[in-house]
């Protein structure tokens, strides 16, 4: 009972070029999107931050406000964080640091961060002043301080700024 001749391919054969048995070293996933990237703690905290702006910015929205110069302000800042956070999970997701490499992406990503947590920090504290006890105004700014706490989370997690670590280095 014969199984037929099988072929056993070994690292030492002496093929020409491209002829290796070496499986090629495990690489990007082809096609489009980035799968792995939607799974990602970063891609998570994306998500967490753009869906509280947007609740945010709807409560504020539909609230009557008594100052309207503070309301503006939310409203743009919080806006223009959420479509910043959009532009870098879409360039993550459809992998266009790729083909982009004259920016630095996450040099590029740290400086949003910076400032559009602290304008939105800023926004959250002016808002909430001028909030007079309005329900939908001090739903709209917990939201703007949720988003605040996870943008800080983000750059936290992302650039690993702690003072554990940087003491720890500084011993060995």
């Amino acid at each position: 009972m014969s199984h037929g001749a099988r072929v056993i391919r070994t690292g030492a054969s002496s093929g020409g070029p491209g002829s290796s048995s070496c499986p090629p070293p495990p690489g990007p996933e082809p096609g489009l999107l980035d799968g792995g990237y939607t799974r990602s703690c970063s891609a998570m905290l994306k998500v967490a931050q753009m869906i509280s702006l947007l609740i945010g910015f709807i409560c504020v929205k539909n609230s009557a406000w008594t100052n309207y110069s503070a309301s503006i302000y939310f409203e743009i800042v919080t806006m223009c964080d959420l479509i910043m956070i959009l532009v870098f999970y879409f360039v993550y997701l459809f992998r266009a640091y790729r083909m982009l490499t004259c920016i630095s992406w996450p040099l590029a990503e740290l400086l949003h961060y910076l400032i559009g947590t602290l304008l939105l920090l800023i926004a959250c504290i002016v808002a909430t002043s001028k909030s007079y006890n309005s329900a939908g105004l001090v739903a709209g700014v917990t939201f703007g301080f949720l988003a605040t706490f996870l943008c800080a989370l983000s750059i936290w997690l992302s650039y690993k700024i702690s003072c554990i670590t940087q003491s720890t280095d500084a011993a060995v």
